[in-house]
């Protein structure tokens, strides 16, 4: 609940100093207009303003969002802030559960040797990981069986496997939710166009080719924060699927070394 608190406080802020950055610029829009219409016309600098350099990126988005509509464009750049949030925290968080299997496979059977099985449960409980909660988790089953250590380990890597794929659920729907939120913006801006269009009694082409422009924008951008996101959502995917693969690894693992160390006392 606090993680959700903290996106939505995140969220707030960051589009309310978008929307009013994006306000700013209209307005600044608007009186550089007003200013230039009261300026006498100066000489040709065609060729000196050729060499100046185009509008940066930034500039380019603030344009786009708000020909697009502040209020159709900001439901698909909430999507993509909250996924990028969910995404971002996912992404440490796996890279933080990844676990060197063979350095700690190497440290539990040098314990397993010199102090027993409550030995291996220091270095397991010492150790970061759902590899290493796994290893716990058997090796307190020692005393009932390697029978009984096959089922924990087997039910406590389900577990494990639920807790690495917390919160993609969420990123999957904010990359269908995008271009969704992103088309109907455009079919009201398409309505919006032939209301226009409707007014004026008559079709004319810059009319409807700017109606169009608007209404395609949001759409666009619906699009674009899905193909981000996607990225990001098969990003955590694949390296799920690598933690969950080193688990099996090493749950097989570590009861040959526990049968081993049976056989062997």
């Amino acid at each position: 609940m606090k993680k959700l608190f903290s996106l939505l406080m995140i969220l707030g802020v960051l589009s309310i100093g978008f929307n009013a950055y994006a306000q700013d610029d209209a307005q600044e829009g608007a009186t550089t207009e007003q200013v230039e219409n009261t300026i006498p016309e100066s000489p040709d600098y065609s060729d000196e303003l050729a060499d100046t350099p185009a509008d940066s990126f930034d500039q380019v988005i603030k344009q786009k969002f708000i020909e697009g509509d502040p209020t159709f464009m900001s439901p698909v750049l909430i999507c993509l802030i909250l996924g990028l949030a969910i995404a971002i925290e996912r992404i440490i968080s796996l890279n933080m559960a990844t676990t060197n299997t063979n350095k700690l496979l190497s440290k539990v059977e040098d314990a397993l040797e010199s102090g027993g099985v409550e030995a291996a449960k220091e270095v397991t409980k010492s150790t970061r990981g759902p590899v290493a909660s796994i290893f716990t988790q058997g090796l307190m089953r020692m005393s009932e069986g390697i029978e009984m250590v096959e089922k924990s380990v087997i039910a406590y890597g389900s577990v494990e496997m639920g807790r690495l794929e917390r919160g993609l659920v969420w990123i999957s729907l904010f990359i269908s939710l995008a271009p969704m939120l992103g088309f109907m913006g455009t079919v009201i801006g398409m309505i919006g166009a032939f209301d226009a269009i409707q007014a004026a009694g008559d079709i004319s082409p810059s009319l409807v080719a700017g109606g169009i422009k608007v209404a395609l924008l949001t759409t666009v951008a619906g699009l674009i924060v899905a193909i981000i996101l996607q990225l990001f959502y098969n990003y955590c995917v694949s390296k799920i699927d690598s933690i969950v693969n080193s688990m099996e690894d090493a749950s097989i693992s570590l009861v040959d070394l526990l049968v081993k160390h049976n056989l062997s006392k």
